[in-house]
């Protein structure tokens, strides 16, 4: 099964989003800008136990989800920020929380017959279209049913933990 392939290691380096999006009900939708923040809460996020990110957002937009990710509710959100300051490891950047709610069907009526228009658009060929299966080594992660993402997720061995002298 083809599934929506966006490379989080080329699309971060993008100062700015250009990407376009066919999202029927509304032409204004970014809808690449509420994958890349599914998918960093998904993979990028450190999933701390108690998290900072959650307890500074005084809107209770920030919740965790029962299977351990972050989830952000949209119409609560007021886009103050306060999560991406609270944040410790500096996962949360202002550009991945659209204060638009965007939306992303993955094209799925019509990607069979054409490319979707984000893969199109998108200027570094970030995302794509492609059958792919998770492996963990080379860094793809697959989540949900028609995504699938590329990013180096962390590890415990990547945390410098300064020794005591």
């Amino acid at each position: 099964m083809k599934r929506l392939f966006v490379d989080l290691e080329i699309c971060s380096r993008c100062k700015e989003c250009a990407v376009a999006c066919s999202y029927f009900y509304h032409p204004q939708n970014n809808g690449v800008a509420s994958l890349r923040e599914y998918a960093t809460f998904a993979v990028l996020c450190r999933h701390c136990e108690e998290a900072p990110c959650v307890a500074a957002c005084y809107h209770h937009a920030l919740e965790r989800a029962a299977d351990g990710h972050l989830k952000r509710y949209k119409m609560r959100c007021t886009s103050c920020k306060s999560c991406t300051i609270a944040c410790p490891f500096g996962v949360i950047l202002a550009d991945f929380i659209p204060y638009l709610d965007s939306r992303c069907d993955f094209c799925i009526t019509s990607a069979e017959t054409e490319a979707p228009v984000c893969i199109k658009s998108c200027p570094h060929q970030a995302i794509g279209l492609t059958e792919v299966s998770e492996d963990l080594e080379k860094g793809i992660y697959l989540i949900g049913e028609h995504l699938a993402v590329h990013s180096r997720r962390w590890t415990r061995e990547d945390i410098q933990v300064p020794k005591k002298k």
